[in-house]
């Protein structure tokens, strides 16, 4: 790997690359540290200097570049363990919006409003959220229809009617 050191304006360096051995990669909730070692020197006890090493965790990509034709495939990698949470979030995506947005609608037939999630595209921008109470309040009103583009009728139907009229499958007793 190479290396970034920081420039110090007290000397008036500029920053610098350095080579250096890449022993391990970590992920933290805050992006990807790596082990380096960087070459310095040593006192040996006869007074002589001898080639060191000096091992620092630094911060990628920031202080961190690849050299060009190496593979880093055989370093050891430590991989954040992912929350339950985060794979719900890969298999059904990002949550919309909580609440609901009632529309009012002038000369569309009988229906005089129809409720909708926030984020669907036929909302009124600025309309103030409704909590699902609230919307099965305004859902039980006659005027209203319940948007089938962004599913709020898929949603609260079975709120408002419960779930017997959903049919099982499988064969009743006899």
């Amino acid at each position: 790997m190479r290396v970034v050191l920081p420039a110090d304006p007290v000397l008036g360096t500029e920053p610098q690359e350095v080579v250096a051995r890449l022993w391990k990669r970590r992920q933290t909730e805050t992006g990807w540290v790596y082990l380096v070692g960087l070459p310095s020197f040593r006192d040996r006890e006869d007074g002589g200097v001898e080639a060191a090493e000096y091992r620092v965790w630094v911060r990628a990509p920031d202080h961190v570049r690849p050299v060009d034709g190496v593979d880093y495939d055989q370093v050891v990698t430590e991989k954040l363990e992912r929350s339950p949470q985060a794979v719900v979030r890969e298999v059904l995506g990002e949550r919309r919006p909580s609440g609901w947005v009632l529309a009012k609608v002038r000369d569309r037939g009988p229906a005089r409003s129809v409720l909708h999630a926030p984020d669907c595209e036929e909302a009124p921008q600025g309309a103030p959220l409704l909590d699902v109470d609230r919307a099965l309040d305004a859902a039980e009103h006659p005027g209203t229809q319940l948007c089938t583009l962004c599913g709020a009728a898929q949603e609260l139907t079975p709120l408002l009617r419960g779930f017997d009229h959903i049919t099982d499958s499988a064969p009743a007793d006899s």
